[in-house]
């Protein structure tokens, strides 16, 4: 029997885009208009995500290994903010934070 020949590996032509162009191509990303601007908002599967996160819509830490939501406004992607799903949806319902004593009446 005679040994396999190699074959020769193809060449593969790639479109060169834009890095914007392909990130936004991406299923898991889409773009959203708000009141207060335009964002882009991308879904974190759980196996992506690898470290723990605060959501600053409940100001609770999004555990390694959970599915949740990073939004940022579409030309400022430093102010990206990794967010719950559920905080991202309700985050126009939220009334605003006041910061209380231990000693404040609750009303």
């Amino acid at each position: 029997m005679s040994p396999r020949k190699a074959k020769p590996k193809r060449k593969v032509k790639r479109d060169i885009t834009h890095d914007d162009e392909r990130e936004l191509s991406t299923s898991n990303e889409s773009i959203e208009e708000h009141d207060d601007g335009i964002f882009v908002v991308r879904k974190i599967s759980g196996s992506t995500s690898n470290k723990p996160y605060r959501c600053p819509g409940c100001d609770q830490v999004i555990p390694m290994a959970t599915p949740h939501t990073v939004a940022w406004l579409e030309h400022d992607q430093s102010g990206r903010r990794h967010w719950h799903n559920i905080c991202w949806s309700k985050r126009n319902l939220r009334k605003p934070k006041v910061e209380r004593t231990r000693s404040a009446p609750r009303y």
